[in-house]
């Protein structure tokens, strides 16, 4: 053993003799926990001692040990005092990593900010878990955590027992699984409007019948104060009852569900207010002379009928907007291609790109979607990249060149091997990352979401203070009024708009932006750009039409502008490059007459040699110039000049002599 190592070593034991203070009589450590967390990027006895030295340097740490060879670090802490994420930020602090791991999952019941606070709070709980971030928008989680002290499992727990419900292995995304989520959600939907539409029929009941001397029609069958209304409103508490129970029964399954949990949410101010509501007007009624202060007490069976269906109508409303946010993820799972043609015993066959290997030979031909990653091996062609990099004229690609699942092959035919499949893809990256994006939190959500976790409590003893002074100090009738300022203080005081606004605008706008091809990484970023005062944008289907037009046409010596012109879109017309199109429209458009070519050889990579109306012509690059012997002329300063201009210049020759230039580009949108 060497000098350093001898040093880590008595280190060590030094170090793991620290917690002997708080040793009891069985020699163990009141308080102290072990832990253990694999470190990577251990090379040297050095690092050793810095992990070391960081991890004691946590507060409540007693004793760290790091092995060299496992990668592994044995940490005695107080957890009172130290949290694992501070033995993990520590570790990173000094320029290594422990293991982690995130996974995502749906969560059944999430209705408004409260309850994300309490799942939070929950999961963050969680020994091992680091982070943890729930949406109201995708009422999904997100976590990272230390695979070596949690497991999957206890993440999935600290959710239940919270008093939420885990969807338990989801599929994987593909439309199939969207389709379903979709069926699921509007079975819901269709459930709530049930629910609304009984609760809103009741509820036009109950206001009527609640003042009948308002209407002419009623006034004389139920004068006020009339002893008919006594059944009128049994009737109307009776009908109220069933609201209750089926349009509003939801309310009150998750209030018993955040009390038997010992928190609060939406539900419970819902619950309670229009229980308390129904609660007093069966008293009111069956025992009136409990409130001697009024003659004929009132009831409120209206209230509990109507602010029930409106809430019940706001979660349908929040439903159908929840679906909308899930549009963007379908529809970019829906560029992918559904077959792929690979090579199998020398045989092409058709299969789903599911079952695509890493390695296989896959052949496209043109018109296709590319359906993995990968790399060509055989075969030129120019593919349309734009999904990817928003780069409106396809790119020229041949054995060597890389290749992206979901791009379109424009022109030739080829084969290329996989390299990337299923969730390797960059589409499925592309995807992954709009997912993470409408599941994270602007800065300002943060704040949000932790008052909302004391608005609700908050809220109840405001209703009840509410009460209590009205009851001691009100006029009369005292019970009346009190009652109606605790119960309109907690309907009102409902916590929805404050909790969902800033999520569902986040979620919505993320999933927006990726139709419109705008890739948002996160609600900081979009918190952040309200700062911004110098926007720099791609030109590329942003500024521009994302498509090439002709726009300038260079004449070289005695010929004239229309002669060549007229010439090239003829040959064009015979070719496949993306390019031609424009010529062949811009040569149209000038009302040209354009001519088949008596022969087409298309040059990959460097342009066309043809013969049309008995002459000669080249049209292509420099270089295809230079190898059949063309003198340029000082077209090259034309050139180039026009490439600065954002152009894509290509040179012309008849019968070996220089004939001028034709350029396209993208042009800026007015």
């Amino acid at each position: 053993m060497g000098k350093g190592a001898e040093s880590v070593a008595r280190s060590s034991a030094k170090r793991r003799s620290v917690p002997s203070s708080t040793t009891g009589v069985g020699g163990e450590a009141r308080g102290i926990r072990r832990i253990e967390l694999p470190v990577s990027g251990l090379t040297c006895s050095k690092c050793v001692q810095a992990v070391e030295r960081a991890l004691l340097g946590v507060p409540g740490v007693a004793g760290a040990t790091v092995n060299l060879a496992a990668g592994r670090a044995f940490i005695d802490y107080d957890p009172a005092v130290a949290t694992i994420s501070a033995l993990h930020e520590a570790i990173r602090a000094v320029g290594y990593r422990s293991e982690i791991a995130m996974t995502r999952f749906a969560i059944e019941g999430i209705t408004c900010a409260s309850c994300v606070t309490t799942i939070e709070r929950a999961l963050r709980e969680t020994p091992g878990v680091l982070a943890a971030s729930v949406s109201v928008g995708t009422e999904e989680a997100v976590v990272e955590y230390l695979p070596s002290v949690a497991d999957l499992a206890a993440v999935k727990a600290a959710v239940g027992s919270a008093g939420y419900k885990v969807v338990e292995a989801p599929p994987p995304a593909g439309p199939t699984a969207l389709d379903r989520e979709a069926e699921a959600r509007e079975r819901e939907y269709r459930t709530l409007m049930r629910k609304w539409w009984f609760g809103a029929a009741v509820g036009t009941f109950t206001m009527i019948m609640s003042y009948p001397w308002v209407f002419p029609v009623l006034r004389d069958w139920f004068p006020r104060e009339s002893p008919q209304l006594w059944y009128v409103w049994a009737g109307m508490g009776v009908a109220s009852l069933a609201v209750l129970l089926y349009s509003g029964n939801q309310f009150f399954i998750g209030a018993w569900q955040a009390l038997k949990h010992r928190s609060a949410n939406m539900h419970t101010l819902i619950a309670l207010g229009t229980g308390v509501a129904w609660i007093y007007s069966t008293i009111a009624l069956l025992f009136p002379h409990l409130f001697p202060a009024s003659e004929f007490t009132e009831v409120y069976y209206d209230v509990t009928v109507v602010v029930t269906a409106l809430v019940v109508l706001g979660l349908a409303m929040e439903l159908k907007a929840k679906g909308r946010t899930s549009e963007a993820i379908k529809k970019l799972i829906g560029l992918q291609a559904k077959t792929a043609r690979v090579l199998r015993d020398g045989k092409e066959v058709d299969i789903p790109v599911e079952e695509v290997l890493v390695g296989d030979l896959v052949v496209v031909r043109p018109g296709e979607k590319i359906p993995v990653d990968g790399e060509i091996t055989e075969g030129t062609s120019a593919v349309d990249e734009s999904m990817v990099t928003g780069e409106s004229l396809p790119v020229e690609k041949r054995a060597g060149d890389e290749v992206i699942g979901a791009t379109i092959n424009k022109t030739g035919a080829f084969k290329f091997r996989a390299t990337k499949v299923g969730k390797d893809t960059a589409l499925a990256s592309i995807i992954r990352m709009v997912q993470d994006a409408q599941a994270s939190k602007v800065p300002v959500q943060r704040i949000v979401d932790v008052v909302s976790g004391y608005f609700t409590p908050a809220v109840a003893i405001l209703a009840i203070l509410g009460f209590v002074v009205w009851y001691t100090f009100g006029p009369e009738p005292r019970v009346v009024f009190a009652l109606i300022v605790a119960v309109t203080t907690l309907i009102i005081a409902c916590p929805c708009a404050l909790g969902m606004a800033t999520p569902m605008s986040l979620t919505t706008g993320v999933g927006l932006g990726a139709l419109n091809g705008i890739l948002i990484r996160g609600g900081e970023a979009l918190q952040t750009a309200q700062k911004l005062e110098t926007i720099t944008l791609d030109k590329t289907g942003t500024i521009t039409h994302g498509k090439p037009v002709l726009t300038d046409v260079v004449v070289a010596g005695a010929f004239r502008e229309e002669e060549v012109l007229r010439l090239a879109g003829g040959v064009e017309k015979s070719s496949e490059h993306p390019l031609a199109a424009a010529i062949v429209e811009g040569a149209q458009a000038r009302g040209l007459a354009l001519q088949d070519p008596e022969t087409f050889n298309a040059i990959p990579g460097h342009g066309i040699e043809a013969r049309i109306e008995g002459r000669t012509l080249l049209l292509g690059n420099q270089k295809l110039m230079r190898d059949r012997g063309v003198p340029l002329d000082g077209l090259e300063g034309r050139a180039s000049a026009l490439a600065d201009d954002g152009k894509t210049p290509m040179y012309v020759a008849l019968d070996g002599k220089p004939a001028g230039l034709v350029a396209v580009a993208d042009t800026v949108k007015e």
